[in-house]
């Protein structure tokens, strides 16, 4: 019972921490757009039926029923039809009557005599900074919580204690974990090194980490070293040969390098130890150098978004596992909550600092996703704005007037989009109901 009460704490967290994440985020284009002058009538967070709302000054703010989003709405997001433009009733066509509602219901926001705080009446810069202010508010609550996690609960790093040594050596090649009469003795056993042991120095050369001990015996293979560890609080010295082993290359990120589809192997001292993890505080330096390496990962996965869903869905609907890496809906980050609270045998302070972690990646993810450069992104509309500024640009160096750029006609890509996201979500909704990402690799 204690269990699912946790579990579903986990998945409360997740959904609090959510719904704060999307409301900085539209905070993050009220208050610059507020500051500009322009009129907001709504700040929203979430879609559909409005569950609660008050209003203070000219603004609504209230949560939706369906918590996928949220939105602010601004006056005048589309330039009016310059004059001499093309009627209602000169286009009949579906996409063309999408357009001329939104100019119209853009229209309709502007309140008589405050034609000036339209939203596409404001300069360039000020039109990208209301649009930036969204993602920006989320990289900044990414930071913090890494700062958070990183400097505050710190991270399991590995310690040059010895916290496992190897009977035998297994090749990379072979998939068994247990050890044969013929494979050969692992050298760390073989020297007479235990668990426990914490290694000062290789070769005479001090280690100050678990680096340094990787380091020191891949460059030593086949070479007869001294290592000095310390057992209970005395000093002992062994003679330990490296074995010379292929091993598997992997990069920074711990993904197996591979060429025209084979893993690459290189040939590698061994000893056969493993260490004990410890949890360190990090500096605030290393917050700025995590949050990117998270966006980098973040981009990445939405370049090769295409082939990621493809993998989804034929994980969903045939025999295949979901990649642990892959995207996953809200739903699966919330199972995944769940299953990091219910970790009744992990410290409370580590199952806190996994949440936050969660969270911070979930922030960065909405900072980068809305970056991508097509309505109704905030990306798309900065899109528009530069585009604009360009074109008034090159209109003055001819020494002629640019009309304001007519975003309205980008609805029909507004409408794409969101069909395209609408199903997207579904797919991963449904993959992470039948077949979630686990904690447990199930």
């Amino acid at each position: 019972m204690e269990a699912v009460l946790l579990y579903i704490l986990g998945v409360l967290v997740v959904v609090v921490g959510l719904a704060v994440s999307i409301g900085l985020h539209e905070l993050g284009h009220l208050w610059p757009a507020k500051a500009f002058g322009v009129r907001v009538g709504q700040w929203m967070i979430g879609f559909g039926p409005t569950l609660v709302s008050f209003r203070r000054g000219e603004t609504e703010y209230g949560v939706k029923a369906i918590p996928l989003g949220g939105y602010i709405s601004m006056s005048g997001m589309f330039p009016p039809l310059k004059a001499g433009g093309e009627s209602r009733d000169a286009s009949t066509g579906f996409f063309d009557t999408l357009v001329q509602d939104a100019r119209a219901t853009s229209a309709d926001s502007i309140h008589e005599g405050e034609e000036g705080r339209a939203f596409w009446r404001l300069a360039t810069w000020k039109r990208i900074v209301i649009m930036l202010g969204g993602p920006l508010m989320n990289l900044l609550l990414a930071i913090v919580l890494y700062g958070v996690v990183l400097s505050g609960f710190g991270i399991a790093v590995p310690s040059t204690t010895v916290s496992t040594v190897s009977e035998c050596v297994i090749p990379a090649s072979e998939e068994r974990q247990e050890c044969e009469a013929a494979d050969p003795l692992a050298p760390a056993a073989e020297a007479g090194m235990l668990p426990g042991d914490t290694i000062v120095s290789i070769g005479g050369e001090p280690v100050a980490g678990w680096e340094d001990v990787q380091s020191a015996i891949r460059e030593l293979a086949g070479r007869e070293t001294a290592f000095v560890v310390e057992r209970d609080g005395a000093e002992r010295t062994l003679q330990v040969t490296p074995l010379a082993t292929e091993r598997y290359v992997f990069d920074d990120r711990g993904e197996q390098v591979e060429v025209d589809g084979e893993p690459v192997t290189e040939t590698v001292g061994f000893v056969g130890v493993g260490p004990q993890y410890v949890v360190e505080q990090q500096p605030l330096g290393a917050v700025l150098p995590a949050v990117g390496d998270n966006v980098v990962r973040v981009g990445e996965l939405i370049l090769n978004l295409p082939q990621r869903l493809v993998d989804v869905a034929e994980a969903a609907f045939g025999p295949g596992e979901r990649d642990p890496n892959g995207p996953m809906s809200v739903v699966g980050v919330g199972r995944m909550a769940g299953e990091i609270a219910a970790l009744d045998q992990v410290p409370v302070l580590e199952r806190m600092s996994a949440m936050l972690q969660l969270l911070a990646s979930l922030n960065v993810a909405l900072f980068v996703f809305n970056l991508i450069p097509l309505m109704p992104l905030d990306g798309g509309h900065i899109l528009g704005a530069i585009i604009d500024a360009v074109r008034r640009g090159w209109a003055k160096v001819r020494g002629t007037v640019a009309q304001p750029l007519d975003t309205a006609k980008w609805v029909p890509v507004t409408l794409v989009v969101t069909g395209v996201l609408g199903v997207m979500s579904a797919l991963l909704i449904y993959a992470d109901i039948v077949k979630p990402i686990s904690l447990f690799g199930g």
